[in-house]
């Protein structure tokens, strides 16, 4: 089956019509959407299609979602499964993900999840395909989205390399949007454990109160909303890898148990008396100065030092400025094809903006950028008056600003959307004193979706999160 370079296939599987239809008109847009009732049209049509991903309910008439996962990974182990469950931590919804089902989703169905889940999983399906025909080398690196010629990132390759080759706790350190994500799914990538889970926590992103129960898991009746048993991503992972993100923002009790299961492999579901064994490679990063915390008492020394066994240091964008140009060609060539838009290039005028800006949001401010300009565009060439309002600021001495805005001109509606979707998050922020939780109910959103947003929008308050 011939596919659109822009868009991936994904397999909704559900007995339920209201279901189908409702995902696909929410996921449309994005991906190539097919529908099948049951588990018996599932397997027929995913040996028909061959999707990039299938999202399947587990209880179903005729074949239910387990017994047809478990023959679809013996069509295609490669091929990502999210279970979608009104019993979310049911036993068969356990079963599937020790059986290698990428992930599951519960059941009222939250879009914004689906949304990332899916996305991640099309992610490591590429990176999977692509680590079975590359060679090892900078090429591979750039097929996982590691892009740079300069000496820095030759270092960071050799770094990765190393890294790879053996089972070592890896702790990666950069300020935020440098690709912490990117080169710990390198070293996952070419590491011998690449046909095992990858599993992902973002540490900042979730309230502390539920951290513990998405790294361990929980038993029945552990708390309030516990109402039936939940395994966490350390189980999830087996012997694949874990991968820490932000781990700067954890709570000293937490840091105890994740330094447990470091020392000894081994951890309890909240609420349970079980000991489990975990075999998962642990790689962590942060954006914050983890020796600083450790004189500040707020991060545990011995938890600091059984991170710090492998350390990798990126560098910020304003250091390997040599590395804009490729980069930039990446993320036209990316945006283009997803936005089904025809950008060739940046004009000489942009290049000098972009390599005399000192890129405060590192590598994924600039992606914004670029993506923010072929959305604008309606020509070839991305001119200064595409770039986003803040580059062309850093910028004002060299160039004229002709912001549309301030002409008072109509501006394309996802643009104005943009603005005014930022605009609302900052003042809720604001309004809330930098509380994410309490923000993203202001706003009617999800605290994933909103912590999404924020980092898309480089939004960076100076209020401390309560």
């Amino acid at each position: 089956m011939n596919k659109k370079v822009n868009k991936f296939s994904v397999l909704v599987v559900d007995d339920e019509e209201n279901i189908l239809n409702f995902l696909n008109e929410a996921l449309k847009d994005d991906y190539f959407v097919f529908k099948a009732k049951n588990g018996k049209e599932a397997l027929k049509k995913v040996q028909e299609i061959y999707p990039d991903v299938v999202l399947m309910d587990i209880k179903m008439p005729v074949m239910d979602g387990m017994e047809a996962f478990l023959k679809i990974k013996e069509l295609d182990k490669d091929l990502p499964v999210i279970m979608m469950t009104a019993y979310g931590s049911s036993n068969t919804a356990i079963q599937a993900m020790k059986e290698g089902a990428y992930d599951y989703v519960t059941k009222p169905l939250d879009l914004e999840e689906i949304k990332v889940t899916l996305e991640k999983a099309i992610q490591l399906k590429k990176l999977s395909e692509k680590a079975k025909t590359t060679q090892f080398g900078e090429d591979e690196f750039i097929t996982q989205g590691l892009i740079g010629k300069s000496q820095k990132m030759q270092d960071i390759y050799k770094q990765i390399g190393r890294a790879a080759s053996s089972d070592v706790t890896v702790l990666i350190l950069g300020e935020s949007g440098t690709g912490k994500e990117l080169v710990a799914r390198s070293i996952y990538m070419n590491s011998g454990r690449r046909n095992k889970p990858f599993v992902t926590v973002n540490c900042a992103a979730i309230p502390e109160g539920l951290l513990e129960s998405e790294l361990f898991g929980h038993e029945k009746g552990a708390f309030t909303d516990a109402k039936e048993r939940r395994i966490g991503k350390f189980e999830q992972a087996k012997d694949g890898t874990i991968f820490l993100d932000e781990i700067g923002d954890m709570s000293l009790s937490l840091q105890a148990k994740i330094l447990r299961v470091l020392q000894e492999k081994t951890f309890e579901r909240v609420g349970g008396k079980e000991t489990i064994f975990t075999n998962a490679r642990v790689i962590a990063a942060t954006n914050q100065n983890l020796l600083k915390l450790v004189e500040e008492k707020k991060f545990r020394e011995d938890l600091y030092y059984r991170l710090n066994v492998f350390t990798i240091h990126l560098p910020p964008l304003r250091e390997r400025k040599e590395d804009i140009p490729d980069l930039v060609e990446y993320f036209i060539y990316k945006y283009s094809h997803k936005y089904g838009k025809v950008v060739t290039g940046v004009s000489p005028e942009v290049m000098e903006i972009f390599m005399d800006y000192n890129w405060p949001g590192n590598i994924r401010e600039l992606e914004n950028s670029i993506a923010h300009a072929i959305v604008v565009t309606q020509g070839s060439v991305i001119l200064p008056e595409h770039l986003p309002k803040g580059i062309k600021r850093n910028k004002s001495e060299m160039v004229e600003s002709n912001d549309v805005e301030e002409k008072g001109d109509v501006v394309p509606l996802i643009e104005a959307i943009a603005r005014l979707e930022k605009e609302m998050i900052v003042k809720a922020l604001k309004k809330t004193g930098g509380n994410k939780t309490k923000a993203a109910k202001l706003l009617g959103i999800s605290r994933k979706s909103l912590f999404n947003k924020i980092r898309d929008y480089n939004i960076n308050l100076e209020e401390k999160e309560v």
